[in-house]
């Protein structure tokens, strides 16, 4: 199809949809919404056939009005943090899925090099844990409370310092994006080895239950939350070297933001991971180890289908493809 014959064609929903946020005129949010979508539809129909037109940054700036103005009537009618919970940010993770699925592959990538590596040399373990903390470990370990480590301090101390110490090193994973994504790869990359040469040392001092059984009481949310800020610092880098239709700046603009809520949905995960380690971990040998399960069991369950199936769930009802 001429753009002259695409433009008369469709420029009366355009119009109409113009003068529906321009001059506030009174619809539905479904309506909005339908509108909504055919201006995406003839956006992206625009952008294959007509990439150099103008009519490309004029529905661009069409859709993100919108875009707006339903999530403005939405924000109306929900209480906004639980929007923001249970809609926001499970849309975000479905748009960018693929980030956080390349944020896991490189993770067990990473996580398999550190087990290769720790049973084929067998002073791998100190040089990535440190002499101090090993030696420890292993006279904890002949003691028969491998785990000991964990119960240094008081409760409420340790739960301050390590929530203080994840929300630290989430952020730093969050901004390291900013160095094009490279930063927020390198932090994986440490946390994927050190997690699999953890493991791998108690396996190798025959305590591999008890590390299981403990570690991972606040390890699922801990290490999951880092995966998913590790995949924000991919968005961002993202939206600098791949702005697509938007120039480089605005992309980097939204890039930022839309990672921002993402990251900022991890903080209550890591939050109740700091409760765990600091009140509940160091009571792993004599909590009934089926407990220990169910807590692991929770923790898994219930962070999975929040970043991996409940985005489907809300993309679904709300017909984003």
């Amino acid at each position: 199809m001429r753009e002259i014959a695409f433009i008369k064609q469709n420029k009366e929903k355009w119009l109409e949809l113009d003068e529906v946020i321009s001059n506030n005129i009174e619809k539905t949010p479904d309506e909005i919404a339908d509108l909504h979508i055919k201006i995406m539809n003839d956006l992206s129909y625009a952008q294959t056939f007509y990439p150099k037109s103008n009519v490309v940054p004029y529905l661009n700036k069409l859709a993100k009005k919108s875009y707006s103005k339903i999530y403005h009537t939405k924000k109306q009618e929900k209480n906004t943090l639980v929007a923001f919970f249970l809609e926001t940010v499970p849309l975000l993770s479905y748009k960018y899925r693929k980030y956080i699925y390349v944020s896991f592959i490189f993770f067990f990538i990473c996580f398999f090099i550190g087990l290769l590596s720790t049973f084929n040399d067998e002073n791998f373990a100190r040089q990535i844990l440190g002499n101090g903390y090993i030696d420890e470990t292993l006279e904890n370990i002949e003691s028969g409370d491998a785990l000991a480590i964990y119960k240094n301090g008081s409760t409420w101390g340790s739960f301050i310092g390590i929530f203080n110490n994840n929300l630290r090193v989430g952020l730093n994973m969050f901004l390291s994006g900013l160095f094009l994504g490279i930063g927020s790869g390198f932090y994986i990359i440490h946390n994927g080895i050190m997690v699999a040469v953890f493991q791998a040392f108690f396996y190798q001092n025959n305590s591999f239950f008890d590390s299981l059984k403990g570690i991972w009481i606040h390890g699922t949310y801990e290490i999951f939350a880092m995966i998913i800020e590790s995949a924000c610092g991919y968005i961002i880098g993202a939206s600098i070297l791949f702005p697509g239709a938007l120039s480089r700046f605005e992309s980097f603009k939204k890039g930022l933001r839309e990672a921002f809520y993402i990251f900022l949905s991890t903080i209550p995960f890591t939050f109740v991971a700091a409760f765990l380690e600091g009140y509940v971990t160091r009571y792993y040998n004599q909590v009934p180890t089926f407990v220990c399960i169910l807590i692991i069991a929770t923790c898994l369950v219930s962070i999975s289908y929040y970043y991996l199936i409940f985005p489907f769930k809300v993309a679904a009802k709300n017909q984003v493809t």
